[in-house]
């Protein structure tokens, strides 16, 4: 087992940044609930990126990870609108759910924030709609928050592309625009650093913070003591 290797030093295990750990099969699978049981048998740190208020069923796998090494939970959200919600993610729980699961988190002990993510380009980035879902994500309990911009690599490009054609067919020029066909998938410089600039003000004055009235948190690493030779 890779976790059982003597040449295992604990690094950090990012679980959900290709794929929501979450997923309908999960409720019965619980394929992510015994990853996370291993991880914290091993004293591994974990950060955990999820869409689904299904995370809330293990809090009780989270808390005790946190007690043997550091955990942080991002709940992804991207806007408040919940028609606009659901036509970006079909079938993902609205935005009302996402963030009781992080008030649910926060109380129980967890470090749980938000993911404002992704920002999209003429549809989630507006100021006081980023500010909106920051300030929500505050009065829940956040521990922390991050943003991330659109990636749009191929094959994801494509999807997207098609889904902008059926419901926001005006923006679809814009994003051939930014995203053009055989790109990196990032935003070119001149039009990500505006936006990035708009972001960070937003992200700023949100002043979230670790505001948990319980904090599980693994104890200290051992101090080696000095030792005085007479």
């Amino acid at each position: 087992m890779e976790l059982a290797r003597r040449s295992w030093r604990r690094e950090t295990v990012a679980i959900g940044a290709a794929t929501d750990p979450y997923q309908p099969a999960e409720g019965r699978y619980r394929l992510t609930r015994g990853c996370l049981e291993a991880l914290a048998a091993a004293r591994t740190p974990i950060t955990l990126i999820t869409r689904g208020p299904l995370v809330v069923r293990d809090a009780d796998v989270l808390a005790h990870a946190s007690t043997r090494a550091g955990v942080q939970v991002s709940v992804s959200l991207a806007t408040l609108d919940k028609d606009l919600a659901g036509r970006l993610e079909p079938g993902v729980a609205p935005p009302r759910q996402r963030l009781r699961a992080i008030r649910t988190l926060t109380d129980a002990g967890i470090a749980a924030g938000v993911a404002l993510a992704p920002v999209l380009p003429g549809l989630t980035d507006g100021p006081r709609e980023m500010a909106a879902v920051l300030k929500a994500a505050r009065d829940a309990g956040a521990t922390h928050a991050w943003t991330n911009v659109l990636n749009l690599r191929p094959g994801t490009r494509e999807h997207f592309l098609a889904v902008l054609e059926r419901e926001w067919p005006d923006e679809l020029e814009r994003y051939r625009r930014l995203y053009p066909s055989g790109g990196s998938g990032y935003l070119g410089r001149a039009d990500a650093a505006p936006l990035e600039r708009r972001i960070e003000a937003v992200r700023r004055g949100a002043a979230i913070r670790d505001r948990r009235r319980m904090r599980i948190e693994p104890p200290p690493d051992p101090q080696q003591l000095a030792l005085t030779l007479g």
